[in-house]
């Protein structure tokens, strides 16, 4: 049974200073980064996504001059800017599997991404016979719920490791995890892996 670790969206418009900052983001870097040191051979698949959004229009609607934050949001992660950039503090060298989303239209799951080869991550899993996964990354109410959701809908058990995430406001990071729960995926902390 192959297991992959996927990491969401720790991106430099997403920490500390960036465009949409969430706190404690460059600490979850510094965590997946300690914790990948001790666990990347443990896993068979490592998947991490970034926002990856056109500079030349608003991503089918995913940018706005005044964003509401639920559906529409301020200029971020822009491809091949500083803002869409890997975390410094995430160290990506055990990463098997880079993937980009949100290429001119919104993008929230790092399913709706592709590796620079084009393969989605579903077809990454499938093809190396991934039945588990752990998530973890930013943010945990909006991207990091969507990637675990597509994961468990692909067949997959996940495992949100709870100290490895960050979100963008309490409550709304409490219901992601419930919801999570709720649609079968295991809450644990990194310690337990």
């Amino acid at each position: 049974m192959s297991r992959a670790l996927l990491i969401v969206d720790v991106q430099n418009d997403f920490t500390e200073g960036g465009a949409l900052a969430v706190a404690g983001g460059d600490a979850v870097a510094t965590a997946i980064t300690t914790f990948l040191a001790a666990h990347a051979a443990d896993y068979d698949v490592i998947v991490a996504s970034r926002d990856w959004h056109d500079a030349t229009n608003d991503n089918g609607g995913h940018f706005a001059e005044t964003p509401d934050y639920v559906d529409t949001w301020p200029v971020h992660c822009v491809a091949d800017t500083e803002g869409a950039a890997y975390d410094p503090l995430l160290v990506t060298d055990a990463v098997t599997h880079h993937v980009r989303k949100g290429q001119g239209k919104p993008a929230y799951s790092l399913f709706e991404g592709e590796t620079d080869a084009g393969e989605t991550v579903g077809a990454v899993l499938t093809a190396a016979g991934v039945l588990s996964a752990d998530v973890v990354g930013i943010a945990t109410d909006h991207c990091v719920r969507a990637s675990a959701l597509d994961a468990v809908a692909h067949g997959v058990h996940v495992r949100v490791l709870t100290d490895l995430v960050a979100g963008v406001a309490p409550e709304s990071s409490d219901a992601a995890l419930v919801e999570l729960a709720h649609a079968g995926a295991q809450l644990a902390q990194s310690s337990e892996v």
